[in-house]
């Protein structure tokens, strides 16, 4: 029997879960549904949570992760995946992104139930990520193009509409830049090794070769023939067994043959009988295709150049200084926070309260069905002719979420707007991590005051003229989004350190975080940029037109509010950023700063239109909404 408090949705999820082992073909996977965004953490699957109402998106979408998840794990080979993955960050990301698409194809192909719930879940996600608003190519992800372009291929089926106008916006390049390479890829789904190379090769098509890295099949001196080894071995890549003696050194004997084992099981299962397996598609020997345009060095502006990036770093904080200095900052940090306990810790209570009520449930009464209202059965027990009343949960619509902070590292900002800045970001981390929100934090700043090394580069180059960016960034991560804040909490004493805050640049480092966001699973994501000032670097400045940096700010700004992945805001220090962004907020005492930050985050969350425009009107000076 039943329990009372049974979810009608148990059922449900008991089904899911055993479906979902079955397809990962592992016994012992714990599946577990939450709120979190979907994904693996130690041995528990997380899929998405399914309420009592079981709506159809929820359901679907719940079974699309777990197909997805459970297609991953079957056919996924971590270390040959690992042993072909391109170093650089855009074709690193088409590599991953071919690599699902070919699990869930070998899926999809074979179930047609599988590929409705993956198409689902295909479709949430581009809906979420605003992919069927995109109207420029420079502002569609290649990646997900490529893989969608390869499922099409695998399967004879439709891409999901958001998905879809994406790859139009990319079909023209795909077919005609990298179509002999997909048509390949599309006959090697079985196959791990053969696929990854080929993956390769389509990257290299697509213009993004330099990113490869090394070859990883590329003889050592000790090997058998010289120079024709390479060309024999790309000639035998569909063959796994065809004579390449490198492989079982790179591979532990038994993870290669599970791998081949649970692929024979699966093929067993699901009565596989294209017998492609052992193809090998042909290789065309001739010239090698004119190289495309190199891309802009940003995505936001076609003219924005930037010198090198051989100088540039992208660094956690704890890298930056030894435990004991961290602990000394932390501490000095911490005597600046004391006067100000009272009325940050109000401001954080305030905060904490209106998401929590946000997040909290209600209950609809006096339904004609739905549970039982064991509180009204009095009335029945008075007057027997009283019909029996139900009641029903509503779900509460606040969406999961991610908030990062990335705040001004120059010198400007030294002494109390740097105190007052890491005490609000580290006062908000501690409230919205109370509330489920993660957050991340992030500084941005350059290596050395006008121009370090790249500007030694450019000197010993002959001084070419329009440069572009010239100097050496610093991003730093403080406290990334999954980390929790008792970790990270002293790596904000960084920002008391001498000589850790010289120039700013801010449009690439808006550009960074915005990336950083767009990579993250939740549905909502806010970036918070606190600033004291206009992007200033002297040494770009000096050979660049004078607007040069302003200019390309602007251009970042208009394309993440754009593209509406990313909600975006802007606290001005005594300078004002309401030119730049269309949300911010400018205050003139740096003493405002956790108000400002407080409310307008505030602002965000209320779901009421008109509360919203109250919680807005709180913060100071603001000047557009």
């Amino acid at each position: 029997m039943s329990g009372k408090n049974d979810s009608p949705a148990d059922p449900f999820k008991k089904a899911l879960g055993e479906a979902t082992r079955a397809m990962a073909n592992d016994p012992e996977l714990t599946v577990a549904f939450s709120v979190d965004p979907p994904g693996m953490s130690n041995d528990t699957l997380r899929l998405p949570q399914v309420s009592r109402r079981m709506t159809r998106a929820e359901v679907m979408l719940a079974r699309g992760a777990g197909d997805a998840a459970a297609l991953k794990l079957r056919f996924h080979n971590p270390g040959a995946h690992a042993r072909y993955a391109p170093q650089g960050e855009v074709a690193r990301g088409i590599y991953e992104a071919m690599e699902t698409a070919r699990c869930e194809a070998l899926g999809a192909r074979a179930m047609p139930g599988v590929a409705d719930n993956l198409d689902a879940r295909l479709s949430d996600d581009a809906a979420r990520r605003g992919l069927g608003d995109i109207r420029d190519v420079a502002d569609a992800p290649l990646a997900d193009a490529a893989a969608m372009a390869l499922r099409c291929a695998a399967t004879g089926r439709k891409a999901p509409p958001g998905v879809a106008n994406v790859l139009e916006l990319w079909r023209e390049r795909l077919e005609g830049e990298g179509g002999e390479a997909l048509a390949d890829l599309a006959t090697l789904l079985e196959d791990q090794t053969a696929f990854a190379k080929q993956a390769r090769r389509l990257i290299s098509d697509m213009g993004y070769g330099d990113q490869l890295g090394d070859d990883p099949d590329a003889p050592e001196d000790d090997e058998q023939e010289g120079e024709d080894a390479p060309e024999e071995d790309e000639a035998d890549s569909g063959d796994e067994e065809g004579g390449d003696e490198q492989e079982p050194e790179d591979f532990a004997p038994d993870e290669s043959e599970s791998a081949e084992t649970q692929r024979a099981e699966v093929e067993a299962e699901l009565e596989e009988t294209d017998g492609e397996e052992n193809e090998t598609p042909a290789e065309d020997e001739g010239a090698p295709p004119d190289q495309p345009p190199p891309l802009p060095d940003s995505e936001a502006s076609r003219d924005y150049r930037i010198y090198t990036r051989a100088h540039d770093e992208e660094i956690r904080a704890e890298e930056l200084c030894d435990e004991q200095e961290l602990d000394r900052l932390r501490s000095y940090l911490d005597k600046q926070l004391d006067p100000l306990k009272g009325a940050v810790g109000r401001l954080a209570n305030k905060l904490q309260r209106r998401l929590q009520a946000q997040q909290n449930r209600s209950w609809e009464f006096d339904l004609e069905e739905g549970v039982l209202d064991a509180g009204r059965l009095a009335r029945v027990v008075t007057n027997p002719l009283t019909p029996l009343s139900f009641k029903m949960e509503q779900e509460t619509d606040f969406k999961d979420t991610v908030v990062s902070l990335l705040i001004d590292n120059s010198g400007s900002m030294r002494g109390r707007p740097i105190s007052i800045a890491a005490i609000s970001a580290d006062v908000l981390a501690r409230t919205l991590e109370r509330c489920h929100v993660k957050v991340e934090i992030l500084g941005f700043t350059t290596r050395a005051w006008k121009g370090g090394q790249a500007r030694e580069d450019w000197l010993k180059a002959g001084r070419p003229a329009l440069p572009g960016r010239l100097n050496d960034l610093r991003h730093i991560v403080f406290k990334a989004a999954d980390a929790p804040w008792r970790r990270a909490r002293r790596n904000l004493g960084l920002m008391m350190r001498e000589g850790l805050l010289k120039e700013n640049i801010d449009g690439e480092a808006l550009e960074w975080a915005h990336r950083r966001l767009e990579r993250r699973p939740e549905q909502r994501r806010i970036l918070m940029v606190i600033s004291d000032g206009a992007p200033v670097d002297d040494s770009t400045l000096s050979v660049n037109p004078s607007n040069y940096l302003e200019r390309h700010l602007r251009d970042v700004i208009a394309m993440i509010e754009r593209r509406k992945a990313v909600e975006l805001l802007a606290i001005g220090i005594g300078h004002d950023v309401t030119r730049y962004y269309s949300r911010a907020v400018t205050i003139t005492d740096v003493e405002q700063l956790a108000g400002a930050m407080t409310e307008q985050l505030a602002a965000l969350f209320e779901s009421d239109p008109r509360a919203r425009a109250r919680a807005e009107r709180r913060a100071p000076q603001r000047r557009r909404a």
